[in-house]
């Protein structure tokens, strides 16, 4: 969905628009066990908190979890007094089964949770659902690991959620701060295609959320929180933390072998600025430098050991010429295959003849080195000799790189035609925009 169509703006996902009065654009969810001591209190402080701040209609919804005390009693008592408060009893346990749950029944486009102890300060709670509506973002999270947040808890949960959240940056590559904080929120049409994928349904649901969501290019949005630690809570840390590590085991063996179907989340959110056709912009130039320098690297070793090799046998210029002219004629073939993908033999003469050119201005450049090293001094040592010619190859490796580009390998193909979507994805866009909508089809 794009906000502005001219030339030269950033699409986006749409902005929520204002609703009637009655209808939620946001549905905070509140997942509780035996929490009667807490759950008035907390339900309370946070609608008012809502009617006080919150310029759009809300609703707080109590995700019961097979509460045995009298949790239920309490919920729904809150439920018939207030409009703005609905209840949901489960009759399994799970955090993460009930926050799919309800997040999947939910008709608000956006959907958030945060646990009942109201650790978390609730000025942070527009902040965070404030780029969803806005559609700049697709989930947030609350952090308690950024730098300007301020955090009161003791040294046994800092150490913990801090060694939890390296092990995921180690192990999954995440880069999102705080996993486990118990403040989130995501857009109802992102959760629709995300929560199928998500197979925990305990404490480990969001990180495996967040993990998804990152690794399928989804953009999070992280907000500084304060947070006071609840000396009361009743999560138990040892087995919360044993699951937690299983989660990360299991996740990141499916994302080895490649069995989550990420392509479905890939960009079916909104328009992603990589996939306009913007004119006057290199393609690819990031992944053919990357190419060029990795055959770059491995060139100059192998011209190195040609050299050293050669230098044995012959004088410094000879040894200089031959190591040069077998590399470079493996430097072209590797970058004529690897760097800029041309594949089949069609060209392969002329692309190396183009290749011996930029050969000869190497060896123009380093020839001309030793020359001048051999004018300053009559018996340079053998390592400064290296030492010269490596100088002198990496300066003619930026204006190689620049012929190949330029004049050896020119993308001169057309456009490729935008393909037509394919039935899968035509699927999704029909449901995602059924969602949108509220077309009952």
């Amino acid at each position: 969905m794009r906000t502005d169509s001219s030339p030269g703006t950033l699409p986006a996902r749409e902005h929520l628009p204002a609703t009637a009065a009655g209808t939620p654009v946001l549905d905070v969810v509140v997942p509780v066990y035996n929490e009667e001591k807490d759950l008035r209190r907390c339900v309370l402080r946070l609608r008012e908190h809502l009617a006080r701040t919150f310029p759009y209609a809300f609703r707080v919804t109590i995700a019961d979890n097979a509460s045995t005390d009298g949790t239920p009693l309490i919920a729904a008592e809150l439920a018939a007094r207030y409009p703005e408060v609905t209840n949901f009893r489960l009759e399994r346990k799970g955090r993460g089964r009930a926050l799919r749950t309800v997040w999947s029944a939910s008709d608000a486009p956006v959907l958030a949770y945060m646990d009942v102890d109201l650790s978390t300060d609730l000025n942070a709670l527009l902040p965070l659902v404030a780029p969803l509506i806005s559609g700049h973002s697709d989930l947030a999270i609350g952090s308690r690991l950024s730098r300007t947040s301020r955090v009161v808890r003791g040294p046994k949960r800092e150490f913990i959620s801090r060694a939890y959240n390296l092990i995921l940056r180690g192990s999954l590559q995440a880069r999102f701060s705080d996993a486990q904080c118990g403040f989130k929120a995501i857009r109802r049409e992102v959760a629709q295609v995300l929560l199928p994928l998500v197979e925990d349904t305990g404490w480990f649901f969001d990180t495996e959320m967040l993990v998804l969501a990152e690794r399928a290019g989804l953009r999070i949005h992280e907000v500084p929180v304060d947070w006071v630690d609840d000396p009361d809570s009743t999560v138990h840390i040892v087995r919360t933390a044993t699951d937690d590590l299983k989660g990360v085991w299991r996740v990141g063996r499916a994302l080895t072998t490649g069995s989550l179907p990420l392509d479905r989340l890939a960009r079916p959110f909104g328009d992603d600025p990589r996939d306009r056709e913007i004119t006057d912009v290199p393609k690819g130039l990031a992944r053919q430098l990357v190419g060029f320098c990795v055959v770059g690297g491995l060139s100059t070793l192998f011209y190195l050991l040609l050299y050293s090799g050669f230098r044995q046998f012959g004088g410094s210029q000879a040894a200089n010429a031959l190591a040069l002219l077998l590399s470079a004629l493996a430097n072209t073939a590797a970058n004529r295959r690897l760097t800029f993908g041309v594949r089949g033999r069609g060209g392969a003469v002329r692309h190396q003849a183009q290749g011996l050119v930029v050969f000869a201005i190497g060896l123009a450049l380093t020839s001309g080195s030793l020359a001048a090293l051999n004018a300053a001094t009559t018996s340079p040592a053998h390592t400064t000799e290296i030492a010269v010619l490596v100088v002198a190859n990496l300066a003619a490796t930026v204006l190689r790189f620049l012929l190949f580009r330029a004049w050896v390998f020119p993308d001169r193909r057309d456009p490729a035609p935008v393909p037509s979507p394919t039935p899968a994805h035509a699927e999704l866009t029909t449901e995602l925009t059924t969602i949108s909508t509220g077309d009952p089809r």
